[in-house]
């Protein structure tokens, strides 16, 4: 028997599910995309995600790797690539869809081996009912210089133990953040942000604490303060998760896709 490792390249609207990762008492897209797999390739098989989205999240692209086991297996020709992933996409539900599937070597993995990721959060100012669960409506528009402002202090730093969410077991609350800016987009506004890893609920707390800034509430400078303090409660709060969307994640051995 041998062994191939594959990466899965995947998007999700994560309204219907408790996040990427598979749990007890709850439907995770992990759990789903598993059972997928498992039916498809016809031995059980698990992925691993390039990391865990919160309950409501979407996720425009999202890797996982797998291992497939056969006798004297080698990686699957094109053709039969194809066959798989409209198998898989045939048999998921529609709100799970597979992009790509592809060999990588068998120490490749798709959380540690990412440089990147980057997320988009989304924000518009009058109702509508196709940005319902999809992006966050807010009756005033904040001021965006002032929240940019702000963002460009947050690349200063590497301990972002006050945006992360309570009692997780990390070795580390570093983060290298290389972009971080809010931009006119739909009638609305965008926050990008881009680092080499995120804390729990991370992003959720940034784009809040942005938000108190853009209302006028504390000055930019203030963000030094909170960032300092380490302490999740000097935050701003966690805004909704259907606003937020992962939009990239990147790998040494993986070329635009």
């Amino acid at each position: 028997m041998t062994t191939q490792r594959y990466f899965i390249e995947l998007s999700y609207d994560g309204t219907n599910y408790h996040g990427w990762q598979t749990q007890p008492n709850a439907v995770a897209v992990q759990e789903v995309l598993n059972k997928a797999l498992s039916t498809v390739l016809r031995q059980p098989t698990e992925t691993l995600g390039c990391g865990r989205t919160d309950a409501g999240v979407h996720a425009k692209v999202f890797f996982a790797h797998f291992d497939f086991e056969a006798m004297n297996h080698v990686p699957w020709t094109l053709r039969e690539t194809n066959t798989i992933i409209r198998s898989l996409n045939s048999i998921l539900p529609k709100d799970i869809a597979i992009k790509s599937i592809f060999p990588v070597a068998p120490e490749a993995h798709a959380r540690f081996d990412a440089t990147l990721r980057s997320y988009e959060y989304l924000i518009h100012f009058h109702k509508d009912p196709f940005k319902n669960g999809y992006s966050w409506e807010l009756r005033d528009e904040p001021d965006l210089d002032l929240m940019n402002e702000a963002a460009a202090i947050m690349m200063e730093y590497k301990d972002f133990s006050c945006f992360s969410k309570s009692n997780t077991q990390v070795k580390t609350n570093n983060c290298k953040i290389t972009n971080a800016e809010w931009i006119l987009k739909d009638g609305g506004i965008a926050f990008h942000i881009s680092a080499d890893r995120f804390l729990r609920n991370m992003v959720r707390a940034v784009v809040g604490t942005l938000l108190m800034v853009g209302r006028n509430e504390i000055e930019p400078e203030a963000v030094r303060t909170i960032i300092e303090s380490k302490n999740r409660s000097n935050a701003g709060m966690s805004v909704p998760a259907g606003g937020l969307y992962l939009t990239e994640v990147r790998y040494p051995f993986v070329g635009e896709r």
